[in-house]
């Protein structure tokens, strides 16, 4: 786990400035590799790369960026599981170090761009390749590890922060397209960021620059060709065996490791996992709001650490933590994303620095195996319709409602979401049905200056992507988590990066391992989604690992964070100092007049007052203070900011 940064000229000319723009970069993201950092300029100054190391493995002769005999250099962000196997299958004598890094660079020499395919982990890497003359770069299939460019005149510059970036653009503005897609989900579409000019490299893609143009391409893909040919017990026991297998890959390291415990079915589940043959030095972390059991779900992490037999270590957090570390988080995510969550986790992930450089984590079962509250809500409507239309029985995919009634009791605490959602629209098209159940712009008013933002529409962009042609129509459910998949998953993963990386620890997710994910991808949705009983196949694969209050409970929360509380109490003038200084007062998009006038309305589990609070923060960190990331390159030195 390192930072990345690096740039290359176009036209095949020196790049002004190299070393020192490198050096900057790596400043920029000194928090993510405490442990050694390094650069690398082409001897005709064409191109130069930068690394910031975490050393996980190969603690001695690790370092980047790094080379080899044919005269290739790269730069690499993440691990690669099965750097073992593919050691062997290269040829054991070919290495001088015991890397995964080194691996890259082998596997780059054996089968050149195709490598990518034969990769299993985290990564995102920048490879130069000199007998090519080209720059080759590459981000896994799912988007765990970071990579973010753009083009400024004729040099293409990337980084795995956009911070790292920030000096070298003309202008540090504001996408208006992101921003109404941030308003409408709390994230972003299709590779777009909040920084007009900056440009996410996609999930599963990769970026070749060469004679003067960069492309970008696809690589891998997870399609959805059902197994109609194998029984339920076959895919319990598939999926079992693959779990298991992804979570022993991702505990290797040369370092011990822990794991993030939040009391539900996925994190418990990888730690199980992690610690069934015995515990072996692994500790859990956890975090709570002890004040209100409303918000307090340490108990269900105890249970685990328990029936494990590992230490559990807990931060109860409080509404000063808040105060002081609110801006910090937003400064490391670069731009808010995907709601209040990214602020407990950051607390999580702060103690769990204090004794572990890698922590597992359970983030991706909700997308891949149906966790969400609103498919449950999805269904029960298209059950109601199909009984009134007489087409209950029709398909292969049928979740009745005389099936799904005994799991409706999940739905307890969405009551809210349920008027809302029932309000208008009901039974019309499923694209319509779902935009409108991950929708939160209608819950901004005149908050925002909406005819500022006319001229693009987020549901042409979000129909494109829930009807990819590669999801099954008739599949209802996978529609559902294909969008969230390709969405929503990469911005909670930004999250589980940013935060980490800030404590300079390691976050692995091992039901993110690409067969598994094909795997589960082949199992008919009736069957992981049985009866409307959420993560169906998931629990009963893996409930034998489990204590029975984990695998039995109906009320997971997701980390609640007691916000619109803490703002009517303690923490209330420090969010009306934000919302009301002379910046904010100014803004062209979000009118925080009316914000502040909301305050006290706010709902117990409402986000609306984080999406908006986190945007003034962004605004202020990062576009009030642009001119001093501009300062940085032509001054020389880096200045301290919020990190």
């Amino acid at each position: 786990m390192c930072g990345i940064a690096g740039i290359i000229n176009l036209q095949d000319r020196p790049v002004p400035n190299l070393e020192r723009s490198l050096d900057l970069m790596n400043t920029l993201q000194k928090h993510r590799g405490p442990d050694g950092v390094g650069c690398w300029s082409h001897p005709a100054k064409l191109v130069g790369l930068a690394h910031r190391r975490l050393s996980i493995i190969d603690l001695g002769t690790g370092d980047q960026p790094m080379t080899d005999h044919a005269g290739n250099w790269l730069v690499f962000n993440g691990e690669i599981y099965n750097y073992r196997e593919l050691r062997t299958e290269l040829g054991e004598h070919n290495f001088r170090t015991t890397s995964d890094t080194e691996v890259i660079l082998q596997s780059y020499l054996r089968w050149g761009p195709d490598c990518v395919k034969r990769l299993r982990g985290m990564f995102a890497f920048a490879l130069w390749d000199e007998r090519r003359r080209q720059l080759f770069c590459a981000r896994d299939r799912f988007g765990i590890k970071p990579f973010y460019f753009t083009q400024v005149d004729d040099r293409v510059i990337f980084a795995s922060e956009i911070k790292a970036l920030l000096p070298f653009l003309k202008d540090v503005d504001v996408d208006t397209n992101a921003f109404k897609e941030y308003l409408t989900f709390q994230f972003c579409l299709a590779g777009k960021t909040l920084f007009r000019n900056v440009a996410e490299l996609a999930p599963a893609h990769t970026l070749t620059v060469r004679n003067g143009a960069a492309t970008v391409a696809r690589y891998w893909e997870v399609y959805y060709h059902y197994d109609y040919d194998h029984t339920e017990a076959y895919f319990e026991q598939e999926l079992t065996r693959l779990t298991l297998e992804s979570v022993d890959l991702h505990t290797r390291a040369d370092v011990p490791i822990g794991g993030y415990i939040s009391g539900g079915l996925d994190s418990s589940i990888v730690s199980c996992a992690a610690t069934r043959a015995e515990p072996s030095g692994y500790e859990g972390f956890t975090g709570k709001f002890s004040f209100d059991s409303r918000y307090d779900e340490s108990g269900y992490a105890r249970q685990v650490a328990q029936k494990q037999g590992f230490p559990l270590h807990e931060v109860d957090i409080t509404a000063r933590d808040f105060i002081d570390n609110l801006q910090k988080v937003i400064y490391h995510l670069d731009y808010p994303v995907a709601g209040p969550g990214s602020f407990p986790q950051y607390m999580v992930s702060k103690l769990a620095s204090t004794r572990r450089k890698v922590v597992l984590g359970g983030q991706g079962g909700d997308e891949i195996f149906g966790g969400y509250a609103r498919y449950l809500i999805a269904y029960f409507e298209q059950c109601i319709k199909s009984a009134i239309d007489g087409t209950m029985h029709n398909g292969n995919f049928v979740v009745t409602y005389e099936s799904i009634i005994p799991n409706l009791a999940t739905l307890r605490e969405y009551k809210p979401l349920l008027q809302e959602f029932w309000r208008e629209g009901l039974f019309e098209s499923h694209d319509r049905r779902y935009f409108r159940l991950v929708n939160r712009a209608p819950s901004l008013g005149n908050e925002v200056n909406w005819e500022a933002l006319d001229g693009y529409e987020v549901f042409d962009t979000f129909q494109t992507i829930f009807h990819a042609g590669n999801v099954r129509k008739e599949s209802y459910f996978d529609s559902m988590t294909h969008f969230d998949f390709k969405t929503l998953l990469p911005a909670l993963l930004q999250v589980e990066d940013r935060v980490s990386m800030a404590h300079g620890i390691e976050s692995r997710v091992p039901f993110l391992d690409h067969p598994l994910v094909e795997f589960a991808a082949s199992i008919p949705s009736n069957v992981k989604f049985k009866n409307g009983s959420m993560k169906n196949v998931l629990r009963n694969a893996m409930g034998s690992y489990l204590p029975g209050g984990i695998l039995n409970r109906k009320d997971k929360m997701g980390f609640p964070v007691p916000l619109n509380e803490w703002i009517k109490g303690e923490a209330r003038d420090f969010v009306w100092d934000i919302l009301s200084s002379k910046s904010a007062m100014q803004r062209g998009l979000i009118n925080n007049r009316t914000v502040l006038s909301k305050l006290e309305s706010e709902s117990q589990f409402s986000r609306k007052i984080w999406g908006l609070l986190s945007l003034e923060i962004w605004q202020q960190q990062f576009l009030d203070r642009a001119h001093e990331f501009r300062k940085m390159l032509s001054n020389g030195v880096c200045a301290q900011r919020a990190a």
